[in-house]
């Protein structure tokens, strides 16, 4: 009797490890066909591309009220923060690209060296409560990097003087830092002059502008690819 209690103590470890090995077998088993199958799908003919814009309406309005709000600034759309923000490789790269990095920027302002002073986050009436936490995280990152942060509703727009007030601080340190580099000879900084208001600049009757058919992927889009919260999957 004293011999059985170690003998079923040591098969049971024993059918246990069985266990385990099938399991782990098993779950290389289903890795290998899933990457024979992703192997196997051909990148055109499987996800069909179709064109599409790169920006909104809302974001071209916008676009084009930077362009002419801020002339020698230059105005950049749709950039992915991995682009214009570097961070510390102490903590996994992947991680961090899954979190903000793969985000895009709506519109950027930059200096002539194109170095960013400020981004403008378009944002939909509609958005939902996971998009404004993305949106909110995202403009978080960028505040930490130094980055001016606008954030305006796609259906009021500022007008350009309202634009110039609410970047002036930051372009008058971009003026400032860059009277304080060398300048070439006969270079001048390009003054900020009065413009139209952007529905005068806009052309009229322009039909293809307004053409939704072919409007790009909503930013939203990206939620459905986002881990969920954890206190979500805790409740799950």
């Amino acid at each position: 009797m004293g011999l059985s209690d170690p003998i079923s103590v040591l098969a049971a470890c024993l059918a246990l490890a069985l266990l385990a090995l099938l399991f782990w077998q098993r779950l290389q088993a289903g890795a290998r066909r899933t990457n024979t199958h992703r192997e196997a799908l051909d990148t055109v003919q499987d996800w069909k591309p179709e064109a599409a814009r790169v920006l909104t309406i809302a974001e071209r309005r916008a676009y084009d009220l930077l362009r002419n709000a801020l002339p020698g600034f230059l105005v950049l759309a749709q950039v992915p923060l991995s682009r214009f923000l570097r961070v510390p490789t102490r903590h996994s790269h992947a991680e961090w690209m899954q979190r903000v990095g793969s985000l895009s920027a709506d519109l950027l302002v930059c200096n002539g060296g194109s170095r960013v002073l400020a981004v403008i986050d378009i944002c939909p009436a509609d958005q939902s409560e996971r998009s404004r936490r993305r949106h909110e995280r995202m403009a978080r990152v960028l505040k930490a990097a130094g980055i001016e942060v606008q954030v305006w509703g796609e259906d009021r727009l500022p007008s350009a003087a309202d634009v110039r007030a609410l970047l002036g601080s930051v372009l008058e340190r971009s003026a400032g830092a860059s009277a304080a580099q060398p300048k070439a000879i006969g270079s001048r900084p390009m003054p900020l002059i009065p413009v139209a208001e952007i529905e005068e600049l806009l052309m009229h009757g322009d039909a293809a502008a307004q053409d939704t058919s072919f409007e790009p992927v909503p930013s939203a889009f990206l939620d459905e690819f986002e881990p969920a919260p954890r206190a979500a999957r805790a409740a799950a």
